[in-house]
Parts: structure tokens; C-alpha cells; sequence
């Protein structure tokens, strides 16, 4: 189910219009409502220079409270200085008076070219139209205007059981460039009718953005802008989810696999990628090792391109290994592609072997599983290959 995206949630409504932001007339203002409000958690960006709406919805977070979700694309509204603050916050209070809502409980969000300012008058003058066009049927509309460089829109709504109910997670995200962990140029919005305490709805977010979200990697940039908001009606009623027990655990589990649809839709839709690549780590020292050695693989340019050219380079796999703070065997070193063993015990299988991966690669999802036998240390990250329209896209961006 993923017609309806973030708005399949009962009580969720959305939005998506033009506010003449972009150069090119799509679609670039979205809204996010709740008649009601939400608890609210977020996790953003580890990027030293946030954008204002990064700053600004730290800040609001705190209250734990939010109804709203306004964002724009086409303009990141990020390193813009005092203006950039006082725009944001003039998207926050514009929107407020328009739904009728305490101005505390919108949420603000910006996406696009970086150290240009925002035209704030074209977004307060399509913020009635915004309102007034909300939905139950809207999440597509709110999706497609969050897009940058994106080729799809990224949505998913599933329906799991947790406890003694039947719950709704709903999502959009966007993204497709400048993907790294902590978080990417990506913006993500999910939507649930889980009846859970706030601190715990923080605690579920981080740990599935963590594991998902945060193992996935385009270029290795990581941008000014990206952050994951959630927001919690409790249309749902029963027991609160207050405590770390299974219940939790299983709204954990279903929220994870919402956040994991849409973080693999956006490396899917990686700038210019033709492959989709799962690199999985085995028998490191700990998990730690493992993400650090994965992560090492998986944003390596020459590893990349060897995938985009279907070169079964191993070579470069080693040396990416390698390039960690982590001692490694090679005479325990296995790698696979796919279900073939092309180096095993640090020695190269052969032409036949590698003859089975050339044809492997020439899938368009792959994955790659180097095992260290060291330990039980294990992780995965999600990737895509290198190809040359990755630099054409971003030679052109702001053009």
C-alpha cells in the first residue's frame, strides 16, 4: 500500500503546490497536517554548517509537540545568515495563522541550492493555497514537491501489528545526490496513529534511521539541510507505548521497515546510478568494524566504477578493505559476488569464477559479501555505482 504515501495514516492530510521557487515551475511547496497534535521526534544532519531550518527545528523539538510540516525545494535556504533564520521562521508563523494552529507546533524544512536566498514573498503568497488545498489524497502531491534532482518520488505505508492494534506508518522522502550517513541531501517525513510516549518515539526514530537511513552512502557528502521528522496522532487508542518492552519492539521493527523502503528508493535513485548495491561485512571484530569496513567499500570511487563498467576489479575491493583503522588477514579474507566466491582465504578463484561474476554484474542489484573471520562483527550498507552522468547532473545543478 503506498498509493496514499504519509496520508494512508487516518488523520493525516497533505499537500503539494508551485510556488514559483524553481527555475523550471514544478512543484516546490508541501505541507503536512494534523488536526490534531502529534508527538514528534526527528533526528538531523551532523553537518557543522546547518541551515537555519536545522537550527530552528532543534530547537522546536523540545516540546515534544507538532501538527505541521512545511517544506520547500529549489532553494536550501543554508548559509543565508540572520534573513535566513527570520524566513524561516516567517514560513513557521504564515503557516500557523493559515491552519489556525499554535506557531510552536509547525515544523520547517528546506531543500535545494545552497547560499541563496529564499523568496520568502512567493512562499507567504502560496501558503493560502497551500492550506486550502489540503487532503486525505495529497501525499503524492507533497512528494513530488519536495523532489530536487530527483527521477521518483520516494513514499511507502504499511500496516503491522503492534501489541493488541493494527498501527499506520506512512513516509515520503527525497534524495538521490549528495547521500552519505548523518544524514545525506535528503529529507524524510513519516507519519504514524501509534499511541507512544514521546521520548520513545525519539528513541524507535533513532534507532531505524540508524539503520537505514545512516547505512546508506551515494557520493560520501553529507549536506546542510537533511533531517527525518515523525510525527505520532495516537488515532490509534489502547495501552501507550511507554516503555522498552516487546510491544515497542515491534514498533520498532515495522517503523524500520518503512524508513528502510525509502532510504533503498533513494539509492536507487542515486544521481545517474545504473546499479543498486548491497555491501555486506561478515566476521569483523565488532559491528563497529564492520560498518567502518563497509562504508570504506561502499563510497569508494574507484570500487563505484568498477561496478558501473561490470569489472569484477577486486583489487580495488582489497585496497578499500584495507583503508580502514582495522587490522585485516587476507589469509582469512573471502569475497563474494553474489553467491560466487571469487576470493577465498586471501587466493583469486580463478577465470571460471570470475567469468560467473562478470555475468553477475551485469544485473542491475547486486551485492558484495567480504567476510574476515575474525569475529562476529557484522553490517551492511546500501550504495550505487559511479557513472558518468553523476558528473553531468552535478556540473549542470545549479543551471
Amino acid at each position: 500500500m503506498v498509493s496514499r504515501g504519509l496520508t494512508s495514516v487516518t488523520g493525516f492530510t497533505a499537500s503539494g503546490i508551485s510556488a514559483g521557487i524553481k527555475k523550471n515551475g514544478r512543484t516546490d511547496l508541501a505541507l503536512i497536517f494534523s488536526p490534531t497534535p502529534c508527538a514528534v521526534a526527528g533526528v538531523f544532519t551532523k553537518n557543522n554548517c546547518p541551515a537555519s531550518s536545522i537550527v530552528f527545528n532543534k530547537v522546536r523539538l523540545r516540546g515534544k509537540k507538532a501538527q505541521a510540516i512545511i517544506c520547500n525545494s529549489g532553494n536550501a535556504n543554508a548559509a543565508t545568515g540572520k534573513r535566513g533564520m527570520d524566513d524561516t521562521k516567517t514560513m513557521a508563523r504564515v503557516t500557523a495563522d493559515h491552519l489556525g494552529i499554535s506557531e510552536k507546533l509547525v515544523f520547517v524544512a528546506s531543500t535545494g541550492v545552497i547560499g541563496e536566498m529564499l523568496p520568502i514573498e512567493k512562499i507567504k503568497n502560496a501558503v493560502p493555497t497551500l492550506t486550502a488545498s489540503l487532503s486525505k489524497n495529497g501525499g503524492h502531491l507533497a512528494a513530488e514537491a519536495i523532489m530536487t534532482t530527483d527521477t521518483f518520488t520516494k513514499e511507502i505505508a504499511l500496516t503491522g501489528r503492534v501489541g493488541l492494534k493494527n498501527i499506520c506508518i506512512g513516509g515520503m522522502a527525497k534524495g538521490s545526490g549528495m547521500i552519505h550517513p548523518n544524514m545525506a541531501t535528503m529529507l524524510a517525513f513519516l507519519t504514524t496513529d501509534a499511541h507512544i510516549d514521546p521520548n520513545l518515539l525519539q528513541a524507535a526514530l533513532r534507532e531505524a534511521s540508524d539503520n537505514t537511513f545512516n547505512c546508506t552512502t551515494v557520493d560520501g557528502e553529507t549536506s546542510t539541510n537533511d533531517l527525518v521528522i515523525l510525527m505520532a496522532n495516537g488515532r490509534v487508542r489502547g495501552a501507550l507505548i511507554d516503555k522498552k518492552d516487546a510491544v515497542y519492539r515491534q514498533f520498532v521493527a515495522l517503523l524500520e521497515k518503512a524508513c528502510l523502503h525509502l532510504a533503498q528508493q533513494i539509492i536507487r535513485d542515486g544521481e545517474g546510478a545504473t546499479k543498486f548495491i548491497e555491501v555486506r561485512v561478515l566476521g569483523a571484530k565488532s559491528n563497529k568494524s564492520a560498518r567502518e569496513i563497509a562504508f570504506s567499500i561502499a563510497k569508494s570511487s574507484l570500487v563505484k566504477t568498477a561496478f558501473f563498467g561490470q569489472d569484477a576489479n577486486w583489487g580495488r575491493i582489497v585496497c578499500a578493505t584495507g583503508n580502514t583503522r582495522e587490522k585485516i588477514n587476507l589469509e582469512k579474507f573471502d569475497l563474494a559476488f553474489g553467491k560466487t566466491i571469487l576470493i577465498r582465504g586471501g587466493v583469486y578463484q580463478g577465470k571460471e569464477a570470475e567469468s560467473r561474476v562478470a555475468a553477475y554484474l551485469k544485473d542491475k542489484e547486486l551485492c558484495l559479501t567480504v567476510n574476515l573471520h575474525a569475529g562476529l562483527g557484522l553490517a551492511r550498507v546500501f550504495t550505487s555505482d559511479l557513472s558518468y552522468d553523476y558528473v553531468k547532473i552535478n556540473a549542470a545543478y545549479r543551471s
